[in-house]
């Protein structure tokens, strides 16, 4: 039997193992390792994201500072607007498989559905930002 996701240390290692497939994936990897240099920080600043959407954590050293909409928008354009729905839903898959292999309960069925709905917000985000570059 999987524990749920509960303790900082339970989502550091969902984000780090999820990361593992996303590096290695043929299709995500590439916008992930050209971007990325400090994967320590990166995994951290995650961490600390699905840590503040999970748990509430509203401690001010605890809380995600940043805006995933901004970066996101800004890989896009980089990549000459190549992120399609292909991209959200092989990361969506990899996310719901590494949640599966390591975790069950409640907090981990809501870090699918989170999960799912950022990746739909962003999504949308991604394609209102290129319409109105236009």
């Amino acid at each position: 039997m999987k524990n749920d996701l509960k303790t900082r240390d339970d989502v550091h290692l969902l984000v780090s193992s999820f990361y593992v497939k996303v590096r290695a994936d043929q299709v995500l990897g590439p916008f992930f390792n050209d971007v990325i240099k400090d994967w320590d920080a990166h995994l951290d600043r995650l961490t600390t994201f699905w840590e503040s959407s999970l748990f509430m954590t509203r401690r001010l050293e605890q809380r995600y500072k940043g805006d995933p909409l901004e970066v996101h928008v800004k890989v896009d354009k980089e990549n000459n607007h190549s992120i399609t729905e292909l991209h959200f839903g092989l990361w969506l898959n990899l996310w719901f498989q590494t949640i599966d292999e390591l975790f069950e309960g409640e907090n981990a069925e809501n870090a699918k559905r989170r999960a799912r709905k950022m990746g739909t917000f962003l999504y949308l985000k991604i394609f209102e930002a290129r319409t109105s570059q236009s």
